[in-house]
């Protein structure tokens, strides 16, 4: 019995050993390629609208009007803070993203229509004169662009492969803090933003290469309730989807 005593110290030292190296304390960073789903800029007027320019129509107060919107592909930034236990981690991060606006296209109103061929005057309520370029010309030179703040808390579990490999998978939830710029051919028609609900999903491999510090690289699918934000030259309040497919690689530090 005391022959195998020395052999359940060591066995029990180890055991303690690897438990504390698979608990504590960690920060993590990272940077990622943001591809943002095309969007639907879909809203209401808020008040009768008549359109200037050549048509003058009645638009009521609840007519619809929307249009479609392209982005760029955009960058992004992720911080956190968190606390493994064994194969599970939970982290607070802070994530910071930004696309572009490409372009706009296919701007429909209730009752009307396309109205790409139309005359931009048409969008100036009272405007007497003709612009000298389409709807579709103005909207198609996008500028402008969406950025997101957001704080989540994030819930992990790693695959204990035997290696210095661990591939893991993760859920989150939060909130978004989201800035919406529509600028085309330098009119401002939207500049809003909105706080939502988000959400976001991932998965991964890290790579531990000593005990305090591991590469990670992965991909997210991000996403947020409908973003409600008011137009600058229109009476009209618009709901925009905020999708983004995520590719990230970066850093942990294990205290």
């Amino acid at each position: 019995m005391l022959s195998r005593n020395p052999l359940f110290i060591a066995i029990a030292g180890l055991a303690l050993s690897a438990a504390a190296q698979a608990e504590g304390l960690y920060v993590s960073g990272s940077l990622s390629y943001n591809d943002q789903d095309d969007i639907s800029t879909d809203g209401r007027f808020t008040r009768d609208f008549v359109t200037g320019g050549p048509v003058d129509v009645l638009l009521p107060i609840g007519t619809g009007v929307r249009w479609d919107t392209e982005t760029d592909s955009g960058y992004g930034v992720n911080l956190a803070v968190g606390w493994r236990m064994q194969h599970f981690r939970v982290e607070a991060e802070y994530a910071y993203a930004k696309n572009d606006v490409d372009k706009h296209k296919n701007v429909r109103v209730a009752g009307v229509g396309n109205i790409d061929a139309l005359d931009a005057s048409v969008l100036v309520e009272g405007a007497a004169d003709v612009l000298g370029a389409t709807v579709g010309q103005v909207v198609r030179n996008g500028k402008g662009d969406i950025g997101t703040d957001y704080l989540f808390v994030n819930a992990f579990y790693d695959f204990d492969m035997g290696s210095s490999w661990s591939p893991y998978v993760g859920v989150g939830v939060g909130s978004g803090w989201v800035d919406v710029e529509y600028e085309p051919s330098n009119i401002k028609i939207i500049d809003d933003d909105d706080r939502v609900f988000a959400w976001q999903v991932m998965a991964g491999l890290s790579y531990l290469c000593s005990e305090q510090l591991s590469f990670f690289g992965g991909v997210r699918w991000r996403q947020t309730d409908d973003v409600e934000v008011r137009s600058s030259l229109l009476p009209a309040n618009f709901d925009l989807n905020n999708e983004n497919f995520i590719a990230e690689g970066g850093l942990r530090w294990h205290f």
